[in-house]
């Protein structure tokens, strides 16, 4: 038998790259406050903790709202401009609902944007019908409602749900919700980093992690 029954993935590093986006939005609210401007690459290894703790991180904590306010409304026009499915993601999570296990999102990112990114790179409801973000009335990740929530839409319990990130804060999310994990080693931390994070199963890529998800038990 299948090791498990159903599939939550991360979004912004696991399934899709949106760095440029972000780092777009992001840049006009540092250019509001006369601030210059950052590089992809160092909001690639800031991001998956919540938009205010990203806005805080560049901006202070006295500048959160007005910060997330221009982030907001920059980030409305531009999320789809430079952004790209993750190699091997798509195909990965079509592969698993086509061998029958039900997948959900769940990200910090809002649902309201997610549904779009997801249906732009072809993993609409009918692959993914279930997608999660803090305003759907769940805090952010790693506390476990969100996660929980999701299970409970698709039906699954803890035990036969694995959850899929790409950052130590996916190990602790998994955790706090009782559920097992894989990280692949595609977004925001670096392998090293993956490595180093106490109780983290690390798949090299979206074939593997296929392979580890889907495939029968030995034995089975």
């Amino acid at each position: 038998m299948a090791r498990y029954e159903a599939v939550i993935f991360d979004l912004d590093g696991t399934l899709v790259d949106s760095y440029e986006p972000i780092t777009v939005s992001l840049n006009a609210a540092r250019a509001h406050f006369g601030l210059p401007p950052v590089s992809v690459e160092q909001v690639r290894r800031e991001v998956g903790h919540g938009l205010e703790a990203l806005v805080a991180l560049h901006l202070g904590n006295e500048r959160v709202d007005e910060g997330v306010r221009v982030f907001r409304e920059t980030y409305a026009r531009v999320f789809r401009e430079g952004m790209r499915p993750i190699p091997g993601a798509v195909e990965a999570a079509r592969e698993l609902a086509r061998r029958g296990l039900r997948l959900a999102v769940c990200s910090n990112k809002p649902s309201r944007f997610g549904r779009p990114i997801l249906e732009s790179v072809g993993l609409g409801p009918d692959v993914i019908p279930v997608v999660l973000g803090p305003e759907d009335g769940v805090p952010t990740k790693p506390e476990p409602p969100m996660l929980r929530r999701a299970m409970e839409l698709l039906g699954v319990a803890p035990e036969h749900t694995v959850y899929v990130g790409d950052m130590p804060l996916d190990v602790e999310s998994a955790r706090r919700a009782g559920v097992d994990h894989f990280l692949v080693p595609t977004g925001s931390a670096t392998l090293e980093q993956l490595v180093a994070t106490p109780g983290a199963r690390i798949v090299p890529n979206h074939d593997e992690l296929v392979r580890q998800i889907a495939d029968p038990w030995p034995g089975a």
